[in-house]
């Protein structure tokens, strides 16, 4: 299984999903804390550590670094990720990873110039 993306976890940590979002959230806690059958559960740690500060990169690695271990370690853990994975990158607005967007500007005078990703709404220039 691939890591999870960081962006995606802070996208759910920081509440920018909106309702749904935090129902994500609530599911992932919840799979992090299920007693695995060979042992304690892990992970706990990090979600917290990035609930805090959802807009630390650092701790959104070290939570899909931990993920990624546990779902090496435990199948059933592995499945049950995989799937709040596909719930999570289906919402819409938590898009990341590919898809970046590149623009070159070069020559002349330019004006009212936007370098964007992913925008939901209207972008106005005074006038």
């Amino acid at each position: 299984m691939d890591p999870i993306a960081p962006e995606l976890l802070m996208a759910f940590a920081g509440g920018t999903a909106g309702a749904a979002g935090e129902q994500i959230w609530t599911s992932l806690r919840n799979l992090v804390r299920r007693r695995p059958s060979d042992g304690e559960p892990y992970g706990e740690g990090e979600l917290t550590a990035l609930a805090e500060a959802a807009d630390s990169a650092e701790r959104a690695t070290a939570l899909a670094e931990v993920l990624a271990l546990r779902a090496r370690q435990d199948p059933a853990f592995a499945e049950a990720l995989a799937a709040w994975r596909r719930e999570a990158e289906a919402l819409e607005g938590t898009r990341t990873g590919a898809g970046d967007v590149s623009n070159v500007i070069s020559g002349g005078t330019q004006s009212n110039v936007v370098q964007a990703r992913d925008v939901h709404g209207s972008i106005n220039f005074g006038g």
